[in-house]
């Protein structure tokens, strides 16, 4: 991706009043979560059963899901994630919830799309630390696997895209709509109290809706973290992957709010343990604004209200290993 695709998407704050005014009166800046839609049922029960199979990875203890818990919003809750041999990663885990509407994936930018991000973390060193073929190797294995890859393809040969592709798939029934503040935009004027609307109007007037906007408030642009005063955490030491341009260092992609309060703790580095932290850094840094604590607590009531209905689905039965299954790597070693 060229650098002139990153910096159309980067949604500078002296732009936030031409963005106020280009919204119509009756208009809002976000939109409803919309159920998932022309979704292949076949793939996603297959997709389901390799996000939540440790066997992909060296030490046949790591899923997609021991980063991505289902049941904590999406996350792990931890500032970075632990992955092969307890090593600790370099950035948070952000959410899997609504992950397909991010114009691309990974804090970085660099998997264009939920396909290309599932093949990564399998790969990854310091994180499942498998291969590919290796990973490949186990599916094969194991003939329930075999017989159901055939069933959903209707292919002999398995390869990596079938497998990311399927993981793909269940990951984008992971919505969550429904939440107060969608049933509100939907015309239920009493899904929120005066506190919670007083909340929405400081996020929009103070110019956080400049760059979490949209379906998934967040996820469809890129920005520097630290505009107004330079960021104090833990930043990565590189450049920005999407481009390799030096003047991208230290840009990420926004994240989504949606179900924020589940996904602690906060920022690409989970230096911010609460929402009201989380708050006052991104109203300093970013906007230049010092929220008084009143302020903060009305708009961290409305980001509460973001939460919607969790996945619901049965967990997966996986498939039996036999004999001829590869035996993992212990954890430790």
């Amino acid at each position: 991706m060229k650098r002139t695709i990153l910096s159309a998407a980067i949604a500078l704050i002296s732009g936030v009043a031409a963005i106020g005014a280009a919204i119509a009166a009756d208009d809002e800046p976000i939109q409803p979560i919309r159920p998932a839609a022309n979704i292949n049922l076949g793939m996603v029960e297959l997709g389901k059963k390799l996000y939540f199979d440790p066997r992909l990875s060296k030490s046949g203890f790591i899923s997609c899901n021991s980063c991505h818990n289902l049941s904590m919003g999406g996350t792990d809750n931890i500032p970075t994630s632990i992955g092969d041999k307890w090593q600790e990663g370099p950035i948070n885990s952000p959410t899997v919830l609504n992950s397909s509407l991010n114009l691309a994936q990974f804090w970085d930018g660099r998997a264009a799309d939920l396909k290309e991000q599932a093949a990564g973390p399998i790969a990854n060193p310091g994180e499942m630390a498998f291969t590919h073929t290796l990973a490949l190797g186990v599916i094969e294995s194991i003939p329930a696997y075999v017989r159901e890859f055939k069933q959903v393809f209707g292919k002999d040969k398995i390869t990596i895209d079938e497998v990311t592709a399927a993981i793909a798939e269940f990951e984008k029934t992971l919505v969550t709509p429904n939440s107060r503040f969608d049933q509100w935009l939907l015309g239920n004027k009493e899904a929120l109290t005066k506190k919670e609307l007083d909340g929405y109007k400081l996020f929009k007037d103070s110019g956080c809706i400049a760059c979490h906007n949209g379906e998934a408030i967040g996820g469809n642009s890129f920005q520097k973290m630290g505009i107004v005063e330079p960021y104090k955490g833990k930043m990565p030491d590189g450049r920005a992957a999407v481009t390799g341009d030096d003047a991208d260092r230290f840009n990420f992609k926004v994240p989504t709010l949606r179900n924020v309060e589940l996904t602690y703790p906060y920022f690409h580095d989970g230096a911010a343990n609460t929402l009201t932290e989380a708050v006052d850094i991104m109203g300093r840094l970013q906007l230049g604004k010092k929220f008084t604590k009143d302020e903060n607590a009305k708009v961290v009531a409305f980001l509460k209200t973001l939460t919607g209905d969790q996945p619901s689905f049965t967990l997966p039965i996986l498939p039996p290993s036999t004999d001829k299954t590869p035996r993992p790597t212990p954890f430790g070693k």
